[in-house]
């Protein structure tokens, strides 16, 4: 006579297993904020491409790189600087040196009734409101931000008027919802489907702020079992067409990647 509840035991644990191989097949991949509409559009074509799923972890570079030195089971990390993933190589928690996968630029946006041609004697305008950046220790976008308003002198003349974001989505969230009238964001914010009919915005000089070289750098995690789907991702975000998408959402791409 067959035992039921052995049977039921098998059931349970066979699900169990499927589940858990199903879940180890899944990519983890640390993503700054400024790329979370990016990572989506890798994310589809990779999978088409070789069958292998990404899990996107969104959050200012700095947060995940903290992250990842307590021990968070991360594969890969893309973050919006070349500092923090060089922190992490140095500390022993990336197999190898960074490489940039993007250039990115700094705007200043919102919908501010102002004319943003001239935009540092747009910020001393009474009708401007709140000034919006990301958090300069942990988002590279905003450090870039805080240097632009040091390098034209504007810093302590408008330091009544800023709200820091936790990370760049953030102050996307500001300039979206008119929370702010302005804001510092990256000019891949603007091919977000973003109604820009409502924005109006400028390009900030980029001699007015340091190269903003996106890094990522494969994680010495993946060692403990997507070490082989990992690389492939690495290597993948160098091939034609993920250049393709980077380029047509919004980012410049680096003449030579370093590997």
């Amino acid at each position: 006579m067959r035992n039921p509840l052995g049977i039921k035991i098998l059931i349970l644990l066979f699900c169990i297993t499927a589940y858990t191989s199903l879940s180890a097949q899944i990519l983890r991949v640390a993503v700054a904020a400024n790329a979370q509409t990016l990572i989506k559009k890798l994310q589809a074509d990779f999978n088409k491409k070789t069958g292998i799923k990404i899990e996107a972890i969104v959050g200012a570079s700095g947060k995940l790189t903290t992250q990842i030195m307590n021990g968070a089971p991360y594969d890969v990390f893309l973050s919006a600087d070349t500092e923090f993933p060089e922190q992490l190589y140095a500390k022993g928690f990336g197999l190898q040196n960074p490489k940039i996968y993007a250039l990115g630029s700094l705007i200043i946006c919102g919908d501010a009734k102002v004319d943003l041609k001239n935009w540092q004697n747009a910020l001393h305008d009474a009708t401007v409101g709140r000034l919006a950046i990301a958090n300069p220790k942990t988002a590279p976008y905003g450090k870039a931000a805080e240097e632009a308003l040091a390098f034209y002198k504007l810093k302590e003349k408008i330091t009544s008027k800023l709200v820091y974001g936790e990370s760049i989505s953030q102050v996307n969230t500001y300039i979206q919802t008119g929370a702010v009238g302005l804001g510092f964001t990256t000019e891949s914010f603007l091919y977000e489907n973003v109604d820009q009919s409502k924005l109006k915005w400028a390009r900030i000089d980029s001699k007015s702020y340091q190269k903003i070289e996106q890094g990522a750098i494969l994680l010495a995690y993946a060692k403990k079992g997507m070490l082989t789907e990992a690389k492939k991702f690495y290597e993948y975000l160098s091939s034609p067409s993920a250049r393709n998408i980077i380029r047509k959402s919004g980012y410049h791409l680096p003449l030579v990647e370093k590997s």
